[in-house]
This record gives C-alpha cells, structure tokens and sequence, in this order.
C-alpha cells in the first residue's frame, strides 16, 4: 500500500475521542479567530486601542479622526484579504491534493502561479520604449496594472489547462504537464530577470515576496466576489471530492464523469489561486499546509467539514502571519512569504507528528 493510501485510510478511520469536545472547539476557534482579526485592525506602527477598534467599527465617534483613516482606508481591507487569501489558498490546497492523491500537492502545482509571475514580470522587468510606457502608467495606477498582467498570465495558463483536462485521461498526466508549464514560464522569468536592470529586478523581488497591503476597496469588490464564486463551486464538488478519495476507478464505477469533475475542480483552483496571486503575490506555503493542519485537527477525511475547516483555519492563519509581518510598533514590513513558513511550518510539523505519530512508525 502507498503512503498516500495509507495516509488517507488513517485519516479516515480515526475520529475525535470524545466527540462532545468538539463543539467547545470550534467555539474556541471561532474566538480566536474574531480576537486575531480585531489584533490585526488595532496592531501595526501605530497602535490604536482595541475598545477604539470597536468603536470605529459600530460607527461611533473616535478620540482621533486620523484612527478612523487607518482602519477604514489601510487597515479593514488588508484584514479582509488576508482573510479571503487563507481561505482560497486552503481550499485550492486541498482540492490539488486530493484531486493528485498526492499530500504534496498545493495551489500552484499547475502552473497558475508560474503565469501571474510571468505576466507581472513581462511588465516590470522587459526593457525597451513599450515597457517604459508600462512602467508609467503603472506609477499612474498604482498596482492596477499589476494585478491586470498578473491575472492575464494565470488566466492564460488556467485555460491552458482546462483544455488539457478534457484531453487528459489520467491526473497524473494532467500534474506532470502543468508541472511543466511552471518550468516553462519560470524559465522565461529567469531570463527577464537575468537581463533586466537592477531597479526592475528589485521591483519584482517586492512583488514576489506577497503582500496583503496592497488591496484598495475598488479592488476588494472584484477580489470578494470573485473568492466567493471559487468557494461556492469547490462546496458544490464536495461528494465529487470525497469521490475521489477512494480512488478515479471507484468514482468513475459510480457513475462519475471524470473529466467533467477534474474540469470542475481545476477550475475552482485555479480562479481561486490565480485571483489571490493576482492581487497579492505568490503566497507560498499556506496551500500546501492547511489542509494537513485542517486533517489533523478535526481527524477526518470528510470534505464536508473538511472545505469549511479549510476556509477558516486559513483565514486565521493568513490574518497571523500578516499580524507578525507587519512588526506591531515598528514602521516596518517584513516578508510575509518568509514570516509564514519561518513560524507556521513548524507548528504545522508539529501537529502533524502528533497526529500521524504511528502511522510511519513516527
């Protein structure tokens, strides 16, 4: 038996030990994802009282109105889109390995984020007259263009890849294909950045890093609705999912339209992890440990409590390692794809030894 089916069969067969334990933790959980997310309105390089806060929120009137811009203007969307980007990522996270049965799998394995990359680097980093075109109107726009080229280039790879999921019979084909595309386009990356200026590669270096920051309230009613409809379509594949944990072979003798329910999910992913690449960087490591994190806390294989587990831990997730990015009282703003990996990796190793200690032998 291969260790992905071993994985899936432990997972499967243990539950909570005492099931009236978890209700009390999932109220836990709910209050500390209401008091991180209240953290990160009151936290940062200038700290403003959470009773403020509060206030604020309520539209009542606050000791100073300069707190009222902060939050509302800076603040409230950033919080907002760390909160859609956990919850994105999570979800893409857990369609990519269940659909690949591999638990290595994550949002980007098919390339998506390869494509933004590329189209943002065909903007920042590519040298002649057009470009420097580009770079004005960039500084005219702020990050709209950005988010314009980075959403072309998951866009195109996206397609890319719902072609050849219709072609494609086996899923371990489609994974070695976008695999591929994801060398392809990082390759032509590589060589934009080799021969592009000092000050351009400094600029994409920034971009790649992820930023929840850079969301304004415009953008934020493209990016929430946009979130809500991968969301909704991964719930509508729930049975789809839970299909497929038993294996391609047993879906398809259900009477399973394989190709139509891989289209189905890599689309979901895709719009999901594309959008959130689009519109904040490549934000490593949150899709490939949450739905580790979400097996192990609740003890299941289900994806009906598995998407919704995944939605919520990765949002209070994103919304702490934002919180520790920004370095509360000080003006600075340290890489969020660093600050995820450097604390959350080893909380997850954790966990996830604790969970599965004797299943490997561990």
């Amino acid at each position: 038996m291969s260790m992905t089916k071993t994985l899936s069969a432990a997972i499967q067969s243990t539950r909570w030990p005492r099931p009236g334990l978890q209700p009390l933790v999932l109220l836990a959980m709910v209050g500390v994802t209401l008091c991180i997310f209240l953290l990160s309105l009151s936290l940062g390089s200038v700290s403003i009282p959470p009773e403020q806060v509060l206030s604020i929120l309520l539209y009542q009137e606050a000791e100073r109105k300069s707190w009222v811009t902060i939050i509302y203007d800076f603040r409230l969307p950033k919080a907002l889109t760390a909160a859609l980007a956990g919850a994105a990522l999570g979800v893409s996270g857990l369609q990519m390995q269940t659909l690949f049965r591999n638990p290595l799998a994550d949002p980007f394995v098919l390339g998506i984020s390869s494509g933004a990359s590329l189209g943002v680097a065909i903007v920042v980093l590519s040298v002649g007259a057009a470009n420097t075109a580009l770079l004005a109107v960039a500084g005219l726009l702020g990050n709209v263009s950005l988010v314009v080229a980075a959403s072309l280039g998951a866009g195109m790879v996206m397609m890319i890849i719902l072609t050849l999921a219709q072609r494609v019979r086996s899923s371990i084909t489609l994974l070695i294909l976008g695999l591929m595309i994801g060398y392809v386009t990082s390759a032509v990356v590589s060589l934009l950045l080799y021969f592009s200026i000092a000050e351009r590669i400094q600029a994409y270096i920034a971009w790649s890093f992820g930023n929840f920051g850079g969301v304004t309230w415009s953008q934020m009613q493209v990016l929430a609705p946009t979130i809500g409809i991968g969301l909704i379509l991964a719930l509508l594949l729930t049975k789809v999912l839970n299909a497929l944990l038993l294996g391609e072979a047993y879906a398809r003798s259900m009477g399973m339209d394989i190709q139509l329910a891989r289209c189905g999910i890599v689309l979901s992913s895709s719009v999901l992890a594309g959008t959130i690449t689009a519109f904040c960087g490549p934000i490593a490591f949150l899709g490939i440990a949450i739905p580790h994190l979400c097996r192990a806390l609740f003890r299941t294989a289900d994806h009906r409590i598995l998407l919704p587990a995944c939605m919520w831990i990765g949002a209070t997730i994103a919304l702490l390692g934002d919180l520790i990015a920004q370095v509360p009282g000080y003006s600075i703003v340290l890489p969020l794809n660093a600050i995820n990996a450097l604390f959350g990796a080893p909380i997850v190793m954790w966990v996830v030894l604790q969970r599965y200690r004797g299943v490997f032998g561990l």
